[in-house]
C-alpha cells in the first residue's frame, strides 16, 4: 500500500543560484538563435551550460517556461526614447532603433517564436503574458509633443503600439524590404503622424 502522505507531500525544491540561472538561461537564448524554437533541446542546454537536466527541469518544468525566462532575462531591454526637440524627430528616432532591432539578431528569433507560438498554446501563453507594450514610451513622447504643442488633447498613443512593430515586422519578413531611413520617414509622416494630429 502507497504511503499517502508522500503523495501530498510538498515538493522540496532548492534554490537556483544566480549565476547558475544565468548560465542556463544564456545558453537556452543562445541555442534558441541558432536552432529557433522546434530545434531547441534541453539536453544542448545542459551541456551548454553545464548543468544537470533534474536541475533544468526542476527550475523550469516545461520548454516553454525555461524559453519565457530566457527571453525576459537576456533579450536587450529598449533603451528609452531620445528628446529630440520635436514630434517628428522622436518618433523617427524611436522607430530607426526598434528597425534596428527587427533587422537585427532577435528580429529573425522573435519571428520564429510567433511562428512557433500557433503549435505550442503554452509557449503562446507565456509569451502573451510578457507583451512587451510600447504604450509607455508612445505615452511619453506624446505627453511631450502636446506641452511642445504640436498634440492636441485626444490623441490615442496605442496607435503606436497597434501598427508600427506590425509594419516593422511584415515589412522585414513577409516583404524582404529594406526598413531603410526612407521607409521609417514614410511610417513617420505618411501614416503616424496623420493619424495621432488628426
Amino acid at each position: 500500500m502507497v504511503d499517502q502522505t508522500l503523495a501530498v507531500a510538498p515538493r522540496r525544491t532548492r534554490r537556483l543560484d544566480e549565476e547558475r540561472a544565468q548560465a542556463i538561461l544564456r545558453a537556452t537564448y543562445d541555442l534558441l538563435r541558432e536552432a529557433g524554437y522546434q530545434g531547441l533541446r534541453v539536453d544542448a542546454v545542459c551541456a551548454r551550460a553545464q548543468a544537470s537536466k533534474a536541475t533544468v527541469y526542476r527550475h523550469w518544468p516545461t520548454k516553454a517556461s525555461l524559453v519565457a525566462d530566457a527571453i525576459r532575462t537576456c533579450k536587450s531591454g529598449e533603451a528609452g526614447v531620445p528628446d529630440t526637440g520635436s514630434l517628428r524627430g522622436d518618433l523617427v528616432a524611436w522607430f530607426g532603433a526598434i528597425a534596428r532591432s527587427v533587422a537585427g539578431d532577435e528580429g529573425p528569433l522573435l519571428a520564429g517564436l510567433f511562428v512557433a507560438m500557433t503549435h505550442d498554446p503554452e509557449l503562446a501563453a507565456e509569451l502573451r503574458s510578457m507583451r512587451d507594450s510600447k504604450v509607455a514610451h508612445a505615452e511619453a513622447v506624446c505627453a511631450r509633443a502636446e506641452h511642445r504643442g504640436e498634440l492636441r488633447p485626444g490623441y490615442d498613443p496605442g496607435l503606436i503600439d497597434e501598427i508600427v512593430p506590425a509594419q516593422l515586422f511584415m515589412r522585414h519578413f513577409a516583404l524582404g524590404q529594406e526598413l531603410d531611413d526612407e521607409f521609417i520617414e514614410h511610417l513617420v509622416d505618411d501614416i503616424m503622424l496623420p493619424l495621432l494630429v488628426r
